[in-house]
């Protein structure tokens, strides 16, 4: 490295020194490498901001496409939900369920009054509806209400209506499947299919005992149908079912007897609810697939106690009236 200085003097007499150094060629070198090693680490470091640049542009880019895609499959599914269609198929859905509930609550009625009669359950008051005059027609008819009811249950737990809670959709799905099912059971009815085994209680807790874990899921099922059951006792006793319906359009008298009617319907339930689930607990815990039972063995266990036509009774006529709730309710539900 060598170090040059230069005087200047000026005309005015003023005078100048530059002093310069002028590095040797291989300090020059190296000094050039120094400056490659550096700029590329700060090329590296540039590098990596424009990437996680680059990834945050492309994360915004992929949740404003799921955006927009649930915003259309919402603007979809309210399509579907305001068409008059859909309101139609909601309304038969609570005809064929007022049906149902009606003939089974009729045919344990005459039973607990001597009168005839039988406990069953639903595809039991399917089977019941074939059999009479025209009975094809009318089973056609519920098939397409129970349809459309699970439709609606379905269609509702995806969209969501009305300020509906995860516990409300989780409930509407799992409401939606047991009237598809038993829609199912009245198409194969219609077709002339014999009922497979699994419509007895006790012949599919065998099968699901079968299971892995199957005891377990057993018990599960039950203490599940015992918190419905417990729910419909809530429904019953805080009235909130009320708040479903466009009570506002009904006369006082209207209001007075739809609220009775749906308590005393929904009490009713929760016992039918709550008998099934604890038998099923029961034959989780003592591993008997016979002591299972449905809608029909509750109604039985009932005229099998002390004072039981009593209780039948009572019940039956709650299941009646829970089913002329549900046709009223086809009238006013907000859809």
């Amino acid at each position: 490295m060598r170090i040059v200085a230069r005087f200047y003097i000026a005309p005015d007499g003023l005078h100048a020194i530059a002093v310069s150094i002028v590095p040797s060629a291989a300090l020059l070198d190296r000094a050039l490498v120094y400056r490659s090693a550096i700029l590329g680490s700060k090329g590296s470091g540039v590098q990596r901001v424009v990437a996680h640049r680059e990834r945050e542009e492309s994360e915004m880019t992929a949740r404003g496409t799921a955006a927009r895609s649930g915003a259309a499959a919402q603007n979809a599914g309210a399509a579907v939900t305001e068409s008059s269609g859909y309101e139609w198929l909601a309304r038969a859905g609570f005809v064929a369920r007022g049906l149902i509930y009606m003939i089974i609550g009729v045919l344990a009625l005459k039973l607990a009054l001597g009168a005839g009669g039988k406990t069953t359950n639903q595809e039991g008051a399917l089977n019941t509806i074939a059999h009479q005059p025209f009975g094809r027609l009318l089973l056609l008819a519920v098939a397409i209400g129970l349809g459309g009811y699970a439709l609606w249950r379905l269609v509702r737990a995806a969209v969501g209506q009305h300020g509906d809670s995860s516990f409300d959709r989780i409930s509407g799905v799992a409401s939606g499947i047991v009237y598809a099912g038993m829609c199912l059971i009245a198409v194969k009815l219609l077709v002339g299919a014999k009922p497979s085994s699994s419509a007895n209680p006790d012949k599919a807790t065998a099968g699901v005992f079968g299971w892995p874990g199957g005891i377990w899921l057993v018990g599960i099922a039950g203490a599940i149908l015992i918190g419905v059951g417990l729910y419909q006792g809530y429904r019953a006793l805080s009235k909130d079912f009320l708040d479903d319906s466009k009570t506002e359009q009904m006369s006082p008298t209207a209001r007075h007897w739809f609220e009775r009617i749906g308590v005393f319907g929904y009490l009713a339930r929760m016992v039918v609810f709550g008998l099934t689930g604890v038998f099923l607990v029961k034959a989780a815990i003592d591993s008997r697939a016979k002591t299972a039972i449905g809608l029909d063995g509750a109604l039985a266990q009932l005229a099998n106690q002390s004072y039981g036509q009593l209780l039948l009774g009572v019940v039956a006529t709650g299941l009646i009236a829970f089913g002329i709730y549900s046709l009223a309710d086809a009238r006013y539900r907000r859809i």
